[in-house]
């Protein structure tokens, strides 16, 4: 399969998109957001994300409270085109809901709700569990063979920087763990020589002090030193960091 130019320059947006946004959830909305609006040219279309963890299906992301809802249907049944998709990797369509025979209480759900088609494209997520991209359609028969392929693509396209978002996430993650472990540890620090200068004794000393009365509290080792610090001063500890 080849891109056109137009599916392109979404895999070129979607990038720029992903240096843009501060999170992953972000960075998904947009991506649903911008998947509804490439398949929507005769008729609308609506977009979720589906997100596996441990086989239970959640949407992290769609075009509108529309898609998020019908994505929920499906998540009541346990099982469905999106779902399916997900768990083995293989794209799958619902050309009609009034005469596929698969999920009939789910597809009978949708088509109550005035839809008829469906497409359920995998984003595959690795060790981190499936994913997959939710396409509906009013119209049934909506999803041409072309569609499909299109859709097919533009979410291999997208998997790819799906992976390098939450990549980008996990690193953040760890930056921000280790950024509130040094505030705190500057907290504690600033404590313990406030504790050696009124008892005169060393810093091994006063960080036994603390820590006996974290013990004896049962309260973290950083709130007693932030209490040891607002017995001195009313200013807050801060950390400087150097970037």
């Amino acid at each position: 399969m080849s891109l056109t130019a137009d599916q392109h320059s979404v895999a070129a947006e979607l990038q720029q998109l992903i240096l843009q946004t501060e999170s992953v959830e972000l960075f998904l909305e947009g991506f649903a957001t911008r998947a509804a609006e490439l398949f929507s040219s005769d008729a609308e279309v609506l977009a979720g994300v589906t997100l596996l963890r441990n086989k239970q299906g959640t949407t992290v992301a769609s075009s509108s409270e529309a898609a998020r809802a019908l994505d929920e249907v499906q998540y009541g049944f346990g099982d469905g085109p999106c779902l399916r998709a997900s768990r083995t990797g293989r794209t799958v369509m619902v050309e009609d809901v009034r005469t596929d025979p698969r999920w009939p209480d789910y597809t009978d759900a949708i088509r109550d709700r005035g839809f008829h088609s469906i497409l359920g494209v995998p984003l595959i997520l690795g060790n981190d569990g499936g994913a997959g991209l939710n396409l509906y359609a009013r119209d049934a028969g909506h999803f041409t063979p072309h569609i499909v392929q299109s859709a097919e693509t533009f979410a291999a396209e997208a998997a790819v920087t799906l992976q390098l978002a939450v990549q980008i996430a996990r690193h953040k993650s760890t930056a921000d763990h280790l950024r509130a472990a040094m505030e705190a540890r500057t907290t504690i620090d600033v404590a313990v020589g406030i504790v050696m200068a009124q008892n005169k004794c060393s810093q091994e000393a006063a960080f036994e002090i603390l820590s006996g009365a974290s013990s004896n509290r049962n309260v973290k080792l950083r709130d007693v030193a932030e209490r040891v610090v607002q017995s001195v001063t009313a200013q807050t500890v801060k950390t400087h960091f150097v970037d």
